[in-house]
């Protein structure tokens, strides 16, 4: 399992959440919410290279490949380099926070070792919360998945036409267009109208077919030349919606 959010506004939120946190346990305890707030905003870069070193680099390359001797000396050394870093924190804010006086510092910014913890407890949350995520987003993708199978296990379209219902093979199909409430199935032999809107039928279609304007969806099997405001099918060129370019183009790319 590849560890890895593809949202960004949860890396911000979590953060955010952590500089709050972190700057109202140390205000609390020094007095000073605002020196609180650069103490914690000078270890922030320490706990953010820490955690995704951590989450993004040692646990994929050597804990999930169950390489735990690696794992565990490159974990050791990670602690030590980050507590080190901390040391030269400690220096900064003992020079430019408190103007030498050692004493005006928080006594929980003095302790080393706590801090570590405080550190160590921010990376493993936060591996936690990735782990939480990539489930929920392994379990979407495994939904789909199945979805996509059921899908599949038709190899035709099933469809109202003239009060009877019509089976047309997904091969067959070049494109769909849309009419208003009615669409029209374009196949290689001829073309079927339904009483039905294309929003509707994109979601019972499988993977193959791909929507590229609010009144075209093609069967990208049957692409014969793209270019970037057109895609033509066989030999018919549809126009690709402006709303719908980019994800034709990702589609296209996988």
């Amino acid at each position: 399992m590849h560890i890895k959010s593809k949202n960004p506004y949860y890396h911000i939120a979590y953060w955010i959440f952590v500089i709050i946190v972190l700057t109202l346990v140390f205000g609390s305890s020094w007095g000073n919410n605002t020196a609180a707030f650069y103490f914690v905003c000078m270890l922030l870069p320490i706990v953010l290279g820490t955690s995704y070193f951590f989450n993004y680099v040692l646990v994929p390359k050597y804990y999930l490949t169950k390489r735990y001797g690696k794992f565990a000396f490159y974990s050791f050394c990670t602690a030590v380099v980050s507590l080190y870093l901390e040391m030269i924190v400690l220096v900064f804010s003992f020079v430019y926070l408190v103007n030498l006086d050692f004493d005006k510092l928080s006594p929980n910014a003095t302790q080393v070792i706590l801090l570590a913890v405080i550190l160590y407890l921010l990376v493993f949350i936060g591996s936690f919360l990735l782990m939480m995520r990539q489930i929920v987003e392994n379990r979407q993708v495994i939904q789909n998945l199945l979805d996509e199978k059921e899908k599949m296990k038709k190899s035709f379209l099933e469809i109202m036409s003239n009060r009877k219902i019509a089976k047309i093979p997904y091969d067959d199909i070049i494109y769909i267009e849309s009419l208003s409430d009615y669409i029209k199935i374009i196949t290689v032999k001829d073309q079927i109208i339904s009483k039905e809107k294309i929003s509707n039928l994109a979601s019972r279609l499988p993977e193959i077919f791909l929507r590229i304007h609010r009144s075209f969806i093609i069967n990208t099997e049957r692409i014969k030349n793209i270019s970037y405001d057109e895609v033509t099918v066989d030999d018919v060129p549809l126009t690709i919606g402006r709303s719908y370019r980019k994800a034709v183009k990702e589609y296209l790319k996988n």
